[in-house]
């Protein structure tokens, strides 16, 4: 699996409950398909730069997630249907250097066993 980040523009007048329940049918996919959701991060209404079908405004959501690429590619047919999300990027988190390096000794120690 590898990690994910997913970022939602919603439209700001959606109440609490219709964005929660979008919420959780992204979770669902996720889940379901094996993922494991590490963070969900709503900030809330922001200032868009610029227009999109007419909202200057959007509720802004990232979600960090772990998942496969079948999952990422039922996210986004998902997402595209979804007429509640005005904008959606999905991309995939870089490992950091240190976890790189880390599985590269572990490599190295092993051939050499």
């Amino acid at each position: 699996m590898r990690a994910y980040e997913v970022m939602l523009l919603l439209k700001p007048e959606l109440e609490e409950e219709t964005r929660n329940a979008l919420l959780e049918r992204v979770n669902g996919i996720i889940t379901s398909h094996d993922g494991l959701i590490e963070n969900t991060n709503i900030w809330g209404k922001k200032r868009m730069a610029y227009e999109i079908n007419n909202y200057r405004e959007a509720v802004y959501v990232i979600i960090d997630f772990k998942a496969d690429f079948a999952t990422t590619s039922e996210l986004e047919r998902v997402l595209k249907l979804q007429d509640n999300v005005l904008r959606f990027m999905l991309v995939r988190k870089e490992e950091s250097k240190a976890k790189v390096e880390e599985v590269k000794e572990e490599t190295e120690v092993a051939d050499a066993e």
